[in-house]
């Protein structure tokens, strides 16, 4: 990592990052564990936010506070004890799948199953938290409204549509925003404690393989053309959230 000789290399780690075959592996994977964390902490935690915010009327505060404990642990706990939940042998998951017939998969070990269990991960830990988030969005909507529409005998998709949906917008983008540009850095802890990027590269991410090649390979020039190329992938992201995206969100003021 530190070296008495110094030499320029201009754009050559760019040069061997873009047209190396790993590149494209690692886009893929990224694409897929936001995808997966975009079904897990903000299209889940909306639909629960609204069920407890509108249809559950009666010790819904005791929903509240299960779904929200998970959050308060850290991620390496949270690791730790998915890794048990996984373990093939003597698991919880790997007990009820030999008891109904089936077999259960070494999850961290299968090149597509290993995303789908590290997301679960990041997913059980953050869902409370932005349910949370979008519950404080969905009480807010003026009870007036919605008694308004109902008298106007307005199903419940149509006020969802016209007047829930409008008015949680914000914080909606808000939560949107943040699973994006966070999940990933969320994902680095159970990668580094449990797959180290592997199988081959299956588990691996921008922001993994700028650790990994900083702190594990000690290749400094990758690690800083990879962190480049991770903030370029952001910044087109909140370009087009900003552009495109917020447009459609509906501020009440």
């Amino acid at each position: 990592m530190i070296s008495p000789n110094m030499k320029l290399v201009g754009l050559d780690n760019y040069i061997e990052i873009l047209t190396s075959p790993e590149l494209v592996k690692i886009l893929v994977n990224t694409v897929l564990f936001i995808v997966i964390l975009l079904i897990f902490n903000f299209f889940l935690p909306y639909i629960y936010s609204y069920i407890l915010g509108h249809l559950v009327q009666r010790c819904n505060f005791i929903y509240r506070a299960i779904l929200f404990m998970p959050s308060i642990i850290s991620l390496a706990v949270a690791s730790i004890i998915f890794l048990w939940i996984y373990n093939p042998l003597a698991g919880p998951l790997s007990i009820v799948l030999n008891s109904i017939g089936l077999e259960s998969p070494r999850w961290f070990k299968d090149s597509f199953l290993v995303i789908v269990a590290l997301s679960t991960i990041i997913g059980w830990k953050v869902f409370g938290y932005n349910l949370i988030v979008m519950l404080a969005a969905m009480v807010a909507v003026p009870k007036e409204m919605i008694e308004a529409a109902k008298l106007e005998n307005a199903s419940n998709w149509l006020i969802f549509k016209k007047i829930i949906l409008p008015m949680t917008s914000p914080t909606a983008v808000y939560v949107f925003t943040i699973t994006v540009v966070f999940g990933l850095q969320y994902v680095l802890v159970p990668v580094n404690m449990l797959t180290q990027g592997g199988p081959d590269q299956a588990s691996s991410n921008l922001v993994y393989i700028v650790y990994q090649y900083g702190f594990v390979f000690f290749q400094t020039g990758k690690a800083a053309a990879f962190a480049i190329l991770t903030m370029l992938c952001y910044g087109v992201f909140l370009w087009a959230k900003t552009k495109f995206l917020d447009k459609k969100v509906h501020y009440e003021n």
